[in-house]
């Protein structure tokens, strides 16, 4: 017998530590797991912009964008790429690394800023700071995303990076990492007298507006605003957009107006889920820059919705871990988000889920097991990587052998149980045939009582009978 557990535990260790010969088929529907481990993403870059995305309104400007705000879509461009002076959208960007700084709390709503010398001699739209003077970062984030002001803008950008030169470093930084690479910044405000260089485009306008858009928690409550004022009512602000006071669902961003530039305006507005991001750039007057965003959001809003597929986790199942401390994962399933179709499409979303048949230990927590894909047709509409919820080491022997006299512990506990269990099953029945003998013998007395009364019964009937007929004979005779 103890030839025979030796036996069983070195083929069970054997099978536990000995890596697995060949190599996992790859085949359609299965994963390749040697390219599964997360890497390091790359900035993003251009996506081509397809050819049904001309324009579908007229826009009277020199370049112009319509932007899905939740997938990133382009919808419809005319010049997308050509730069032109941005003039004040500019301080979309600025507005940005401000949200950014506050949502990681390097500055506070409630911080005191003292404005410069630099920050008051601004020209332009302004709210007239004096040098000396001390605003909250609230008051003056107000005054740019209500007023457009740029004595306001370039205090926040000295309070955030020391100076305004330091500032408009970060804001070209960030512009490279959004992948806006038709965009070079001179200064936070847009102020373009002494500029040759400071220019962007209408699909990078979009790209910065869209990552604004994150921080909507924010600046909406200030980019939706039509009136405020500063100074205790001595300073009037009134927004420069005025889609604000007429646009349904409007939720900003940044309208800019210079000689150079013409008139500018990024417009966002959110429908049912829906955010669409209109650009135009270069319009001769603000009648033609407000229309055209008005035209182009409303055929988007018209045209399109916004969805979350739904998963068919049926379709998700196991991943075998060969040589792990544990045997298989359930792989987890990242939030989806929403994908932009056109209307009435959404019901003909498809899935297809490629997913690993079996992974070699070790695994990492997050390591990509398998894929999940969302199609309208022969469109992707969007991709999500299965990964796995947790590491699994890899099984070593001394691993092995505890969990050999696991198995072997857990045997004997089991068979203990059993027993007990079998032990109270026999008890359980016997108890139970004891009650019912105990009831038949209950019965069956009882039956034989009544039996002995209906016996006597009769019987007391039958002399009863027996003496009437006595007694009536006697009588004749």
């Amino acid at each position: 017998m103890k030839k025979v557990l030796v036996l069983i535990a070195v083929l069970l260790i054997a099978a536990y530590i000995i890596p697995a010969s060949g190599n996992i088929p790859n085949s359609e529907g299965v994963f390749d797991i040697n390219f599964g481990r997360i890497s390091a993403e790359a900035a993003p870059v251009y996506d081509p912009i397809p050819a049904d995305t001309s324009m579908k309104v007229n826009v009277n400007a020199k370049a112009a964008v319509l932007m899905d705000a939740g997938t990133g879509k382009i919808l419809m461009a005319m010049n997308p790429d050509q730069q032109l002076y941005p003039a004040s959208v500019t301080k979309i960007m600025s507005m940005l690394l401000v949200c950014e700084a506050l949502s990681e709390g390097k500055i506070s709503l409630s911080d005191k800023v003292t404005c410069s010398e630099e920050a008051a001699k601004k020209g332009g739209s302004q709210i007239w700071l004096e040098p000396g003077e001390v605003m909250t970062v609230e008051e003056l984030f107000k005054a740019i995303a209500i007023y457009s002001a740029n004595d306001a803008c370039t205090a926040l950008a000295e309070l955030i990076a020391g100076s305004e030169a330091a500032f408009v470093n970060l804001m070209n930084q960030k512009a490279g990492m959004l992948g806006m690479t038709r965009t070079h910044f001179e200064n936070c405000t847009g102020l373009d007298d002494t500029t040759t260089s400071h220019q962007t485009s209408a699909r990078d306008v979009a790209i910065m507006s869209r990552e604004l858009l994150k921080y909507e928690d924010i600046f909406i409550k200030y980019t939706t605003t039509w009136m405020d004022s500063l100074r205790g009512g001595k300073t009037e602000l009134v927004n420069t957009n005025r889609l604000v006071r007429t646009y349904k669902g409007i939720t900003g961003l940044k309208t800019g107006t210079t000689a150079k530039a013409g008139h500018c305006v990024s417009a966002t507005a959110k429908r049912d889920g829906l955010h669409l991001i209109a650009v135009v750039m270069g319009s001769n007057n603000s009648n033609d820059r407000f229309n055209g965003a008005r035209a182009m959001l409303d055929w988007g809003f018209a045209n399109y919705e916004s969805v979350i597929p739904e998963v068919d986790k049926t379709q998700i199942t196991k991943v075998k871990v060969l040589h792990g401390v544990e045997q298989e994962l359930y792989p987890h399933i990242p939030e989806i988000s929403p994908v932009l179709v056109a209307k009435g499409k959404s019901k003909d979303i498809t899935q297809k889920v490629t997913l690993a048949t079996d992974i070699e230990a070790p695994v990492e927590k997050g390591q990509v097991v398998g894929t999940i894909e969302f199609f309208l047709g022969k469109e992707k509409l969007g991709e999500y990587k299965l990964t796995a919820p947790e590491d699994i080491k890899k099984m070593n022997l001394w691993d092995a052998i505890l969990k050999l006299f696991g198995c072997f512990k857990k045997t004997e506990k089991d068979v203990k149980i059993e027993d007990r269990a079998k032990e109270k099953v026999t008890e359980s029945v016997t108890e139970k045939a004891t009650e019912a003998e105990t009831e038949k013998k209950k019965e069956e007395k009882s039956k034989k009582k009544e039996s002995a009364e209906t016996t006597e019964k009769e019987t007391k009937k039958a002399q009863e009978s027996a003496e009437k007929k006595k007694d009536k004979t006697e009588d004749t005779n």
